[in-house]
């Protein structure tokens, strides 16, 4: 619903002075700071009108108003002004950035992203493909099976096989050989498909250690995916998120679980670009108070992860978005350097 002018300009000024002070706002503060030359008669019925909207709400201790996921969420598309943040900013922010290994930027990038905002960072890892460079066996003990996995980056995976069969070394051995020759570089599930006709070849023991083989690497590559946290105990100083026991309780449960989390950063890597998720309107988000806001990254031109900031609902939305967007940039350049 398109608000007339005068009825935006009181909620932008409503949002922006409760986000700096966090109590509600009343008509007389609302004269003085939205520069309207209108009666305060005329203010109290366009906030009235505002609150049957959904967009402001009236806390029963208080007469003034505060703003609602509602009134965020056209806050933050239509009304707010971001910050710009100049060449001499970023580049202070990239020395905070060194290119080293790569599961090192993206704890760096999260430090950064908490520090710099005073909330919660957070970064999705690079999602791995389920390609194989290298496997080996290790024979552990008798039907004991050390699986080790290399992909194409150099990242290794191990996993412990439980077999039927006592292989010896040296057919561990050929069974890894074969596997390295003939289908280094595909993915697990292409190796499946394409095993299927060839292991008739094979003896039956050394055909079931290999579909076991493939199967468990599958399941190891794609546990590979997992995403770094820093500063959650900064949201404990964050009184709209810290004020009561069952607050906290989902807050912290969303950290240990993560599912919810990984889901949300997944959907926005799907959309592109900044993505804002106010309360609970988008359903991935457990509180009303909390608001995340995402941007993905990518290695040489294909987005593989998303990182963003969580924090609450009320947070200056016009310094965390450029934060955001500019640490997605950092870290998409120094990934993808050679």
């Amino acid at each position: 619903m398109q608000l007339e002018p005068r009825a935006q300009t009181l909620l932008k000024a409503l949002v922006e002075r409760y986000i700096a002070d966090g109590q509600p706002v009343g008509s007389r503060a609302l004269s003085k700071i939205s520069g309207l030359d209108v009666s305060p008669a005329t203010i109290r019925n366009i906030m009235a009108d505002l609150e049957e909207m959904g967009y402001v709400a009236s806390p029963h201790t208080s007469a003034g108003r505060i703003p609602t996921p509602r009134g965020y969420r056209l806050f933050v598309d239509t009304l707010l002004t971001v910050q710009h943040i100049d060449e001499q900013a970023a580049a202070a922010q990239h020395m905070r950035l060194p290119v080293q290994q790569p599961q090192k930027m993206i704890a760096n990038a999260a430090q950064m992203l908490s520090s710099l905002t005073q909330f919660a960072g957070v970064v999705q890892s690079p999602r791995r493909e389920s390609v194989f460079q290298q496997i080996e066996f290790l024979r552990l003990s008798e039907k004991r099976i050390l699986l080790v996995i290399v992909d194409p980056r150099g990242d290794v995976q191990n996993r412990l096989l439980l077999t039927d069969v006592d292989y010896s070394p040296s057919q561990l051995t050929q069974s890894a050989n074969y596997l390295n020759q003939n289908y280094a570089g595909l993915t697990f599930d292409e190796v499946r498909q394409r095993l299927g006709g060839e292991l008739r070849q094979l003896r039956d023991d050394m055909g079931r250690l290999m579909q076991v083989a493939v199967e468990a690497g599958s399941e190891a590559m794609a546990e590979g995916d997992d995403m770094v946290i820093a500063g959650e105990r900064n949201l404990l100083s964050v009184s709209d998120l810290s004020s009561n026991m069952s607050s906290l309780r989902q807050m912290f449960e969303m950290f240990e679980q993560k599912t919810g989390l990984m889901q949300l950063l997944d959907v926005s890597s799907k959309a592109g670009g900044v993505q804002i998720f106010i309360g609970g309107e988008s359903k991935l988000v457990p509180m009303d108070e909390m608001s995340v806001v995402t941007a993905p990254y990518e290695v040489n031109g294909r987005i593989v992860g998303t990182l963003g900031v969580i924090g609450p609902t009320r947070m200056a939305y016009e310094r965390v978005i450029p934060i955001v967007d500019i640490t997605a940039k950092l870290l998409s350049n120094a990934l993808s350097q050679p």
